[in-house]
């Protein structure tokens, strides 16, 4: 049961917070001491990891207006114990019950936890990160070890696909995005990212979890933690971030990471951590629908290029206007099936203009060629 997992959320301090009718507050089913909520028809739930941090950031959430629409959210406390023994089963609990979880973490580290409990249920992963840096060494054996090495380099290992978005190249080992390149991941840069924010989105659409460390975001926007940078995305690009990650039909867990009360100033990162995870919510209420399972409600756009002998297939859904490239994968009867991976408008653009195909595209023609 999952409320021997967690602790309920003391309301005496959110007390005078979200009381009106129209705030998120008012709106949640929040599992206090004594009184767990019931769950049926819940789409996503609310979870912390530290309760100082994780209070914190509620306080600053409930008073936001409640997002419009049939959204049922519940706010399932905090975990007792912050070790992944004790987070990852309560988690897959969440995820085998198609509940999303939402985890406001105070370390990065506890990012894992949303992938061990999604090594539960899927057979392959795609993980995106939000992150200042690549968190995986070269290779396996490299000391000192990284985050994600496991992950990364693990015989194995069920992680299909890596994106990360606004790292910085000051930050990040050269030969651990020598890797990125071997193995066809993606990732945007900071200044990418800030030249065009839209391209962005295909990546995060592509993954199954994302995880934004707020080392990701400046010091001026996010004093709040630990080792906070001058340089990194503002609010508005983070917040941006956060809702293309709601509205990703695929997604099945979202966290934010790295809010240390302590660091603060004037709860100024604990309300930029609240609407990060209130545009999250946003997309969420607004998810189109067609992530595509089938191509009904797609559209099929042929692209004829010089320098390959089959054409390029596009798709674009009618529903969000976002587009899908057609891919040849093989299946488990080593028989090829067709595959639509998410790309942008541009990617589409470039490929009819006869340039050279962009990177993204490149690169997804490798992972299934």
């Amino acid at each position: 049961m999952l409320e021997n997992w967690l602790s309920g959320v003391s309301l005496n301090q959110l007390s005078e917070k979200g009381q009106q009718p129209w705030q998120l507050g008012n709106n949640l089913r929040i599992n206090t001491e004594g009184s767990f909520p019931d769950l049926s028809g819940v789409q996503a739930a609310i979870i912390g990891i530290g309760q100082a941090d994780a209070d914190a950031v509620r306080e600053a959430l409930y008073p936001l207006a409640c997002p419009q629409g049939k959204l049922q959210i519940a706010d399932l406390g905090n975990f007792r114990k912050d070790h992944l023994s004790f987070i990852v089963p309560a988690l897959a609990e969440l995820l085998e019950s198609r509940i999303l979880p939402i985890v406001i973490g105070n370390d990065f580290y506890f990012s894992l936890s949303l992938y061990k409990a999604a090594q539960q249920m899927l057979k392959q992963i795609n993980l995106v990160t939000v992150d200042e840096t690549l968190r995986f060494r070269p290779k396996a054996d490299s000391a000192p070890a990284a985050l994600f090495d496991q992950l990364i380099h693990a015989p194995g290992a069920q992680l299909s696909h890596f994106g990360i978005i606004g790292f910085q190249s000051h930050f990040t080992e050269p030969a651990a995005l020598q890797t990125m390149t071997d193995r066809f991941f993606d990732g945007i840069r900071l200044g990418q990212v800030r030249a065009n924010l839209q391209e962005t989105e295909p990546i995060i659409r592509d993954g199954d979890i994302c995880c934004l460390n707020l080392a990701a975001l400046k010091q001026s926007e996010a004093p709040g933690q630990e080792h906070a940078s001058p340089g990194g995305l503002t609010m508005e690009e983070a917040c941006q971030i956060c809702r293309y990650a709601g509205l990703s039909d695929k997604l099945k867990a979202f966290g934010v990471f790295g809010f240390r009360k302590v660091f603060d100033r004037q709860d100024q990162t604990a309300q930029i951590t609240a609407q990060m995870i209130w545009y999250f919510l946003e997309g969420l209420l607004q998810r189109k629908g067609d992530f595509p399972a089938s191509l009904d409600g797609l559209t099929e756009y042929i692209v004829e290029r010089k320098d390959y002998e089959s054409p390029l297939k596009f798709w674009k859904s009618r529903r969000s206007g976002r587009w899908w490239v057609q891919v040849s994968a093989p299946s488990t009867e080593n028989h090829a099936q067709q595959r639509l991976v998410p790309c942008s408008h541009n990617d589409y653009l470039s490929a009819c203009q006869q340039e050279e195909l962009p990177e993204r595209i490149l690169n997804i023609l490798k992972r299934f060629g």
